[in-house]
């Protein structure tokens, strides 16, 4: 129970955290293009790629750090940075073509999802 508590408290942060940053973008540069959501999806694989580095290769931290850091609030701040993450992974494991059908299919595969969510949505 402890671990969800802790994932939770990340990602109410993280949550805030993307909603703050998002709004000073949009407010700063205008939303023509959707820089918000960009930097925050390039910042948090920025920081997943960190953490988890600092974590696993440099420093022993709690794991319960990393479940609050990594899970909690970049996971609320962005699922973007876990896909980037996964994909580095599968990389550096050697996996490249499983990597790049990674990326192709995720790619397709919500680019679909969210046609198919219009038109559900605009039918109900």
């Amino acid at each position: 129970m402890q671990n969800y508590l802790i994932i939770g408290l990340g990602g109410f942060l993280g949550a805030i955290a993307r909603y703050a940053v998002s709004l000073w973008i949009g407010r700063r540069w205008g939303r023509t293009f959707p820089l918000g959501t960009f930097f925050i999806n390039v910042s948090g694989s920025f920081l997943i790629a960190l953490i988890m580095s600092l974590a696993t290769e440099r420093m022993m931290i709690n794991p319960q750090w990393r479940l609050f850091l990594a899970v909690g609030f970049i996971g609320a701040y962005t699922t973007f940075s876990t896909f980037e993450y996964e994909t580095g992974s599968l990389l550096r494991d050697g996996e490249w073509m499983v990597a790049m059908l990674n990326v192709i299919t995720s790619v397709v595969a919500g680019f679909l999802a969210l046609k198919i969510g219009e038109v559900v949505a605009k039918s109900i």
